[in-house]
């Protein structure tokens, strides 16, 4: 199982964390750690994930969502 480390910037909205780690699992990643800064209309999480699946498919699905501003 291949271990990726992410950066995801979006707007702080009430379902803007449960729609991220909504895709995450239906992507076929586990989370291993979260963290989360809010720094007023944005929030910062530093994500660390689990899958035998490549980083690119779920990357190419976060971007998607409308609150996220970017993911490294």
């Amino acid at each position: 199982m291949k271990t990726y480390h992410l950066t995801i910037q979006a707007n702080q909205r009430p379902e803007t964390l449960e729609r991220l780690l909504r895709v995450i699992r239906h992507r076929g990643f586990t989370v291993v750690q979260l963290n989360a800064e809010s720094n007023g209309s944005v929030i910062s999480l530093h994500t660390q994930v689990q899958s035998e699946r490549e980083l690119p498919l779920l990357v190419h699905q976060l971007v998607k969502l409308p609150d996220v501003i970017e993911v490294k």
